[in-house]
């Protein structure tokens, strides 16, 4: 079954760029565009919001002039659209379940992980069965270039995060760009390290030359699959997010895997996809496990 890359919009620039860079995504790929506007009915007293007849009527007209202007820059792409009332989350959840990858729009810079993808970009994250693209306003075709990167995170053990590596390593190919692998690494505590651990970076000649070793044993597989992508094996000592975001200047898209929790306070993302995602400002791919 074909999937298609699937772009939820709601009326803003930020899902308008998202809508953009599907649609280059989607012929890059030779894939069908879904374009999927997820809304409710809204009354507020005093404001002339109109019945629920002329507030869908708006929406489906704003969706369909949205993908008027897809069909113009991409003629050959086919394109449908979908109207879907009802909850946010459980519509883009839902269409992420089909699609190859669900493509969303992300707010600018905030103090506060909330005010960056919204509550709903956060809770599809957690829920999406599939990748989740977050682009912001002002992203444009120019900033895929040669040169500009594609920039993974790989952590833990070699054969974690295979997932996140093959979107990086098919969204390269498509694009003829460098996937730049990182794999940061810290000085453990007392007792982080297992002994079994500690043996084979003993073996290795040290902790950095280990690390080099597993980031080099988690690419072989996709090196093989692509052996025309060219790799830059990055290993640096720190934060897993505070090294992404050291190269994420000449990123054209940062892929990270996703570790998605629940809380007293609900659903959260992992701290490296939300440091990411707060800080970047190149479109996110977050990517759940296979």
């Amino acid at each position: 079954m074909t999937r298609p890359i699937t772009a939820g919009i709601d009326g803003t620039e930020e899902s308008l760029a998202a809508l953009a860079w599907a649609a280059r995504e989607a012929t890059r790929r030779r894939l069908p565009l879904r374009v999927v506007h997820a809304w409710r009915f809204q009354a507020h007293e005093g404001v002339d919001t109109g019945d629920r007849a002329a507030q869908e009527r708006w929406v489906r007209e704003a969706t369909e002039e949205a993908a008027r202007a897809v069909r113009e820059r991409h003629g050959d792409l086919t394109l449908t659209t979908d109207v879907l009332e009802g909850d946010a989350v459980e519509t883009l959840t839902a269409a992420a379940a089909d699609a190859e990858m669900l493509v969303l729009g992300s707010r600018g810079h905030g103090r506060i992980m909330g005010f960056l993808v919204g509550s709903v970009g956060q809770q599809v994250i957690v829920d999406a069965a599939r990748p989740v693209v977050f682009v912001r306003a002002g992203d444009k075709a120019s900033d895929e270039v040669a040169g500009h990167e594609i920039v993974v995170g790989q952590e833990g053990d070699p054969k974690d995060g295979a997932a996140a590596l093959g979107f990086a390593f098919e969204t390269a190919a498509r694009r003829g760009a460098t996937v730049r692998a990182v794999r940061a690494w810290t000085l453990p505590p007392v007792f982080a390290y297992s002994p079994g651990s500690l043996r084979l970076a003993d073996e290795a000649g040290g902790l950095e030359p280990f690390e080099r070793k597993n980031l080099a044993a988690a690419l072989a597989p996709w090196r093989e699959r692509y052996p025309d992508v060219h790799v830059v094996e990055h290993v640096e000592m720190g934060s897993a997010g505070q090294v992404l975001l050291s190269v994420s200047g000449t990123a054209q898209l940062m892929v990270v895997g996703r570790r998605a929790r629940s809380s007293a306070v609900g659903a959260r993302i992992g701290s490296v996809a939300g440091g990411v995602l707060h800080h970047a400002d190149c479109p996110v791919a977050v990517v759940p496990p296979a």
